[in-house]
Parts: structure tokens; sequence; C-alpha cells
């Protein structure tokens, strides 16, 4: 759902997603887009490109510090050789 939101509407997204700072940055990169974007389409398409990538990347390191902390309360899998 989160990925949805930020491809139609992605300060909105970006915001429920916990990343204040990007949603601003967005806003700022959306206005810019506007202007150039009349000339070069594609730049239509950056601020929807933003925050999916950053809502990806969030969630990404979300999942690295949710295995992290696993192993770090019930140690490494069994097997593990390092």
């Amino acid at each position: 759902m989160t990925y949805v939101l930020a491809a139609l509407l992605p300060p909105l997204g970006l915001l429920l997603n916990g990343q204040p700072f990007s949603a601003i940055f967005n806003l700022v990169l959306i206005v810019f887009c506007l202007v150039f974007g009349l000339i070069f389409h594609v730049l239509l398409l950056v601020p929807s490109a933003h925050a999916l990538i950053a809502v990806h990347m969030k969630r990404e390191d979300r999942r690295h510090r949710e295995v992290v902390e696993a192993i770090r309360q019930h140690g490494p899998p069994p097997g593990y050789r390092p």
C-alpha cells in the first residue's frame, strides 16, 4: 500500500513512511519537475521514482535492523561458520 501511495502521491507516501525530510525534498523536486517537465517530459516521473526508491530503502533498512537484533538476541543460525 505504501508503494502505491508513494507512486501516486509521493510526498504523502513519504510522510506516512516516516520520512519527513524526504517528503519536503520531494515537494521541491515536484515544483522543479513541473517547471522543466513541460520541455523534458521524462522529468515528470522523477518525484515518483524518488519516493519509491526512498520507501524501498527505508523498508530494507528496517528489515536489516530486525535481522541484526534477532541475531543479537538469539545468536547466529544453526550451522553458521564464520
